[in-house]
């Protein structure tokens, strides 16, 4: 009686699994290029885009090259090295965070037909074969494999702005050409550590979003939208964007 109710669901809304290619509905395919397009869209829009400028994470760059400017002014550089360490803690604590996510993840592909019938009772949850089940698994481990890479490059770039940071010059350098290398051999490699990491907290995000879709096509659109509204005030709206009230200056 269950499994009538469930193809009669699946037919009424037309998220038959089989329809589609590889046992995806025609839906499922509609909303994972819709996924797709949001994660390439996003970070053109807060990285390429005409207003990138404005984003949160670009002005925290003219803040970098800020503090790095500051540090060249102070013999005693033991606070910019403690920053320093921070940074790296929390970049090293989301890379072990991918490879434990990474790990359950695929563990859940050991359990498949139990999920998958566990799945199958709940109302309003498309029927789902084993295969689609495995792929959409296999999918959010790419994911995390992504998330893990960037916050692991982020992790060794610190490592090299940490390098960088204690070959700054002295302040009464006068090879002032020295110094201005110097400066920004360490801004450019402190900002892209910080858009490696930022890459990889984008993962993990849109991994929340990629979730909806073990709960069907239409949950999937659902979640990637609110997701992409989320992410998206934070850069622009944000009371940490409101923080920003005077013009840019680097």
């Amino acid at each position: 009686m269950a499994l009538a109710r469930r193809k009669l669901l699946a037919s009424t809304t037309g998220e038959w699994q089989s329809d589609g290619m590889l046992g995806f509905s025609n839906l499922d395919l509609a909303a994972f290029a819709f996924f797709c397009l949001a994660w390439i869209g996003y970070h053109y829009v807060v990285e390429l885009g005409p207003h990138a400028g404005r984003t949160l994470n670009m002005r925290m760059n003219l803040r970098r090259a800020r503090w790095i400017k500051e540090a060249m002014e102070r013999e005693n550089r033991i606070v910019d090295t403690q920053v320093m360490n921070g940074l790296q803690n929390g970049t090293a604590f989301f890379a072990s965070t991918s490879l434990i996510a990474i790990g359950g993840t695929l563990a859940l592909l050991q359990s498949t037909e139990r999920v998958v019938a566990i799945f199958s009772d709940l109302p309003f949850v498309p029927v789902t074969q084993r295969s689609v089940w495995e792929m959409k698994v296999i999918g959010l481990a790419t994911i995390f494999g992504y998330a893990f890479f960037k916050f692991a490059w982020s992790y060794r770039l610190f490592n090299y702005c940490v390098i960088l940071l204690g070959a700054l010059p002295s302040a009464d350098s006068q090879d002032k050409t020295a110094i201005a290398h110097a400066m920004h051999e360490t801004v450019e490699m402190n900002i892209a550590a910080g858009r490696h990491f930022n890459r990889g907290q984008r993962a993990f995000f849109f991994a929340l979003a990629y979730l909806g879709w073990f709960l069907g096509p239409v949950t999937f659109l659902g979640f990637t939208g609110a997701v992409l509204a989320a992410m998206y005030q934070r850069q622009y709206g944000s009371d940490a964007a409101r923080v920003f009230r005077y013009p840019d200056k680097p």
